[in-house]
């Protein structure tokens, strides 16, 4: 029998994050506190300079506590981030195999008005998903559990820690100067791999 995982939904998120997506049923943790310093709002590409992080800006969070639930915390839409971010990605992948092929699916998300940054991450992972051409249906959490019963990916939403993740290279547009950089957000392997992408992620492992 094929466990339950438990993950956070990210920004875009990682190659790692979605081959759980893929191979297993899935519960998304909106029920805890926002954390800094993580993926919810922030993804990995590989630009011309190497491994480039694109930030989402969000409202001010904590209040008098120091805490906010996940689900509450807002985008901070001053700063135009749709329009950088899309821009970025432009720049990193304009040249890349498939990335014409996806562009119209994919921009929507950087023209729609977001107001909560738990929707942005549930559009990105959507959006993919439909570009992969795969329809999952995943769970939401209710409560907060410190100790799930189900297996706990959660701390893949970390963007300080390392974890061992085991995946074969693909060629990268920028490979010749820096080299493969494994796990980045899935669109590097969407780019890249366009419809091949689904049958790549069978291959990584944790």
């Amino acid at each position: 029998m094929i466990e339950q995982v438990l993950l956070h939904p990210t920004y875009f998120p990682s190659i790692a994050q979605f081959h759980l997506l893929l191979s297993n049923p899935c519960i998304l943790e909106v029920s805890d506190n926002y954390q800094k310093q993580t993926l919810r709002n922030r993804t990995y590409i590989y630009g011309a300079n190497g491994k480039q992080a694109l930030n989402l800006p969000i409202k001010h969070v904590g209040g008098d506590t120091g805490r906010q639930l996940f689900k509450d915390v807002k985008v901070e839409n001053h700063f135009g981030w749709q329009r950088l971010h899309w821009k970025s990605l432009e720049t990193a992948y304009r040249t890349s195999p498939y990335f014409e092929y996806y562009e119209d699916d994919l921009v929507r998300v950087f023209e729609k008005s977001y107001t909560y940054l738990l929707d942005v991450n549930i559009d990105t992972i959507e959006t993919v998903l439909a570009c992969m051409l795969v329809h999952i249906n995943f769970d939401r959490t209710t409560t907060y559990e410190a100790e799930p019963k189900c297996k706990d990916y959660r701390y893949l939403s970390s963007a300080k820690k390392e974890y061992l993740v085991s995946m074969p290279a693909y060629h990268q547009i920028f490979s010749d100067k820096y080299g493969f950089i494994p796990n980045l957000s899935v669109l590097d392997l969407l780019f890249h791999e366009g419809p091949d992408a689904a049958s790549y992620l069978k291959q990584v492992s944790l």
